[in-house]
């Protein structure tokens, strides 16, 4: 599967030439691994790793749209294509903000159908906690605080999942 998603990395960089879904590649080359992990460890594909691989699609194609909002202007006069410059600031922003919503559904859709606990619970919570907040702190007239909605949160939403995850896993 290697190849496969090589090529998908690869090929990213060049989208913002040619397709404003330029974020969406950029969640696709991140969404492969839940699944190709799944399959390398078990030698199939359920639901729950392909969920998990939207999860991660839609998550990475979301604030992947947050983080072009301060690219909109340099995108417009280099003729890039991206969400921010296709729908404008506001509505890129709604649209970065339904695709977390459905992250969210995803996150609990999950849960519905493996029956896990309470750390899974914990975990989902915390991380779709911390989407909504990335939104709140940022507004189409104000993006100073870019940087903690995109880099912090992300990154700290990210950790506390996995380790939740994997707690319950383990139990």
């Amino acid at each position: 599967m290697s190849p496969a998603a090589l090529f998908v990395v690869l090929v990213y960089s060049y989208t913002k030439r040619f397709t404003a879904a330029c974020h969406f590649v950029l969640g696709l080359a991140l969404a492969i691994a839940p699944s190709g992990a799944y399959i390398a460890v078990c030698g199939n594909l359920r639901a729950t790793p392909i969920f998990l691989s939207a999860i991660v699609l839609l998550w990475t194609a979301g604030f992947d749209i947050i983080y072009a909002l301060q690219d909109e202007e340099f995108d417009k006069s280099q003729s890039l294509k991206s969400i921010p410059v296709v729908l404008g600031r506001k509505k890129a922003m709604i649209f970065s903000s339904f695709l977390h919503f459905v992250v969210i559904i995803f996150l609990f859709v999950i849960y519905y159908f493996n029956n896990f606990g309470i750390f899974y619970i914990f975990g989902s919570l915390i991380f779709s906690l911390m989407l909504i907040y990335q939104h709140l702190i940022i507004k189409p007239t104000d993006l100073k605080r870019i940087d903690a909605a995109f880099f912090t949160t992300n990154g700290i939403a990210s950790i506390i999942f996995g380790i939740f995850f994997v707690f319950e896993l383990l139990l």
